[in-house]
């Protein structure tokens, strides 16, 4: 396969993949360790800005935040993700809070360019899928709700 075929196959698939899920561009997102009080002034977050594991804590699952992080989910993610271990266009979330640590998780949601660009196993993940996950444009806050939501998978 030649180089232009590859490079017009990927363009191709990219097109599919944004056209399934979505865009989001400009929703309003909290900046990296602010509280959804803070997050009023409505500042999107920076690709550069990657949050840390200090700005993440978990505690109890939180029921409340389950459930928006399932709406969400319902709404954003589900065309490309299953709940299972099975992929569909991205890899399935069954279990990723075992795999990956909740920093991780919440950068591949929330600052997805920036991931692809430094992380490897995110351009490993994106080699085995073919298609660049969309910035969804959701807040810190969603982020956070949807990895919530993760923890009861």
């Amino acid at each position: 396969m030649t180089i232009k075929k590859i490079e017009l196959l990927t363009s191709m698939i990219l097109l599919v993949g944004i056209t399934a899920c979505g865009g989001g561009e400009g929703s309003p997102s909290t900046p990296p360790g602010a509280t959804s009080t803070e997050s009023a002034a409505t500042e999107t977050t920076s690709d550069a800005n990657l949050i840390t594991a200090a700005e993440i804590t978990l505690g109890e699952v939180d029921p409340g935040m389950v459930e928006k992080g399932k709406t969400t989910y319902d709404v954003k993610c589900q065309a490309c993700h299953s709940t299972g271990p099975n992929r569909v266009v991205g890899p399935g979330w069954k279990g990723i809070t075992e795999r990956r640590k909740p920093e991780w998780i919440m950068n591949m949601i929330l600052n997805i360019d920036a991931m692809l660009e430094s992380d490897p196993e995110a351009q490993k993940g994106l080699e085995e899928c073919l298609v660049r996950m969309p910035n969804q444009g959701l807040s810190n806050e969603e982020g956070r709700q949807v990895l919530e939501y993760m923890r009861t998978l």
